[in-house]
C-alpha cells in the first residue's frame, strides 16, 4: 500500500546478498527540503520495524518533533530523504507485492533479505535523487540497524551516524521469527501458508494483526486509547512484512566491523525503553571507543519508553541540533 504521501522510485534487477534477485524493486519514498548542487546535504532517516515513511511535512510524521524548518533536522538546510524499507507493506517491494514471474503475490515465497539489502535498496534511491554524500543517516529502532551498517559498510557515503532507540546487533535470535510463523498459522484457519491475500478478514489475519499491533503499542509505552491506533495500521501493514523483517533483523550484527565507522556517531536512548533499555548503552559505548570511533551518549529522560524519540522530540532536540551543526 503507498501512501498517499509517498513517491515511488522503480528499478529492475535487483541483486540480494542471498544471490536471488528482484527482477523488479519499488522503493516509496518522501522528501523534505532542497539538494544543493554539490549534492552532499541530504540526511537520511529510518524507520521502524512497523512504521513507515512519513517522517516529516505535517504532525501525522513520526519524526516531526525534530524534523522540519528550524528545527534539530532543519529542512531550510537538509534535504531529508525517508524511504519504505526493502521488504515492508508501505510502498516499496515486500511480500505482498506481485511477483512478475508468479503472477501472484510473493507472500513466504519473498527471498531472504538482509539489513544490507535495504540499505542497497535505499542507495539505488539516492543515487537516482543526486544525492552525492549525506550529511548523516538518522534511524530509529529498526532503522538504528540500517544507519550502523550504513556506517560500517559505506563510511565515506556519509558525515555522521545518529541510531536512535536502537542498537548495533539485532535483537533474538531465529527461534522468535519460528515463533511468529508459529503465531499466524495456529491463530489463523485462512493462512494457506502465507497465500492469504484479498481474505484477511475471512483468514483470521486481521484479527491477529490487530492483536499483534495492541501488544506492540504497550510494549512501546503507550497507556490508552492502544485499539484506535492499532486498527488503521492494521488495514496498511502485511503479516508477512512482519516475518520477513523479523529475519532480516534477528540476523544484524555489526559489532566485528564497527572499526569501519569512520564518522562522528550520536547514540541515543530513551530512559524507560522496554526494547533497548540503556543498560546497553556501556557495552555499546565501549565498543564503539574500543573500536577508535568518535561517539557520543545521549539519554532521553522520558517516562514514554520506546516511543520517546518521537513524541518527547523536545527532550532531545537540543541535543541532536548540536550534533548536526557539528557535522554539516
Amino acid at each position: 500500500m503507498l501512501l498517499s504521501t509517498s513517491r515511488l522510485y522503480t528499478s529492475h534487477d535487483f541483486p540480494l546478498e542471498c544471490g536471488d534477485s528482484l527482477p523488479i524493486l519499488d522503493v516509496a519514498f518522501e522528501t523534505w527540503g532542497s539538494l544543493n548542487a554539490a549534492g552532499d546535504n541530504a540526511v537520511l532517516v529510518c524507520h521502524g520495524y512497523t512504521n513507515n515513511q512519513h517522517a516529516a511535512g505535517d504532525e501525522k510524521g513520526w519524526f516531526s518533533g525534530v524534523t522540519g524548518p528550524g528545527r534539530a533536522v532543519d529542512t531550510d538546510r537538509f534535504f531529508v530523504v525517508a524511504a519504505n524499507m526493502l521488504g515492508s507493506a508501505l510502498g516499496s517491494t515486500g511480500p505482498a507485492s506481485i511477483c512478475p514471474i508468479r503472477g501472484r503475490a510473493y507472500g513466504l515465497d519473498f527471498p531472504d533479505i538482509t539489513v544490507g539489502d535495504m540499505v542497497n535498496a535505499q542507495i539505488r534511491l539516492l543515487d537516482h535523487l543526486g544525492v552525492n554524500q549525506l550529511a548523516a543517516v538518522i534511524g530509529n529502532s529498526f532503522g538504528g540497524y540500517l544507519t550502523f551498517h550504513w556506517g560500517t559498510e559505506y563510511p565515506d557515503r556519509m558525515r555522521a551516524l545518529v541510531p536512535v532507540v536502537s542498537a548495533i546487533r539485532g535483537r533474538g535470535d531465529m527461534s522468535n521469527v519460528d515463533a511468529l510463523i508459529e503465531r499466524f498459522v495456529n491463530a489463523c484457519p485462512g493462512w494457506s501458508d502465507g497465500q492469504y491475500y484479498g481474505n484477511e478478514d475471512t483468514a483470521g489475519v486481521s484479527e491477529e494483526m490487530l492483536k499483534f499491533r495492541m501488544e506492540t503499542l504497550t510494549n512501546y509505552g503507550y497507556k490508552s486509547g492502544i485499539r484506535e491506533l492499532a486498527e488503521p495500521w492494521v488495514d496498511q501493514f502485511d503479516a508477512n512484512s512482519l516475518i520477513v523483517l523479523r529475519k532480516a533483523a534477528v540476523q544484524f550484527d555489526a559489532t566485528t566491523k564497527a572499526g569501519e565507522i569512520k564518522v562522528p556517531v550520536l547514540y541515543v536512548l530513551s530512559k524507560t525503553d522496554n526494547l533497548f533499555p540503556p543498560s546497553i548503552a556501556p557495552a555499546t559505548m565501549k565498543l564503539l571507543a574500543d573500536a577508535g570511533v568518535d561517539a557520543t551518549y545521549f539519554e532521553i529522560d522520558s517516562d514514554n519508553g520506546h516511543r520517546a524519540p518521537s513524541i518527547d522530540g523536545h527532550l532531545w532536540a537540543d541535543e541532536l541540533k548540536i550534533f548536526m551543526d557539528r557535522v554539516s
